[in-house]
């Protein structure tokens, strides 16, 4: 299943307390993403927030998952999980 997770920081964490966990986290999603776990990693444009496209069993794999980032473990981030499915709106369109 695909999983799309959206970083949330959580309010009243400054910047200096993500810095002693930045290579960790990098470390963990470069191996998340070479087991094929993480297919895609973005930024906001707008905001410095990941957006991941996970392949996961299901919601509660895809937030085992990203409990093992140090920056969630540490507390300093959550994430929004939000499961996708396969677009319906062409064959209902186009069903005879």
């Amino acid at each position: 299943m695909k999983i799309l997770a959206i970083e949330q920081e959580v309010p009243g964490i400054t910047a200096e307390a993500f810095k002693p966990h930045l290579k960790a986290e990098a470390a963990m999603a470069w191996e998340l993403y070479q087991a094929g776990v993480f297919r895609e990693l973005y930024f906001q444009k707008d905001r410095h927030s990941a957006v991941l496209i996970l392949e996961c069993a299901d919601v509660e794999e895809a937030q085992k998952v990203l409990n093992t980032l140090p920056l969630a473990k540490e507390g300093l981030i959550t994430f929004e999980i939000i499961p996708l499915v396969a677009y319906p709106g062409f064959s209902r369109l186009f069903a005879e």
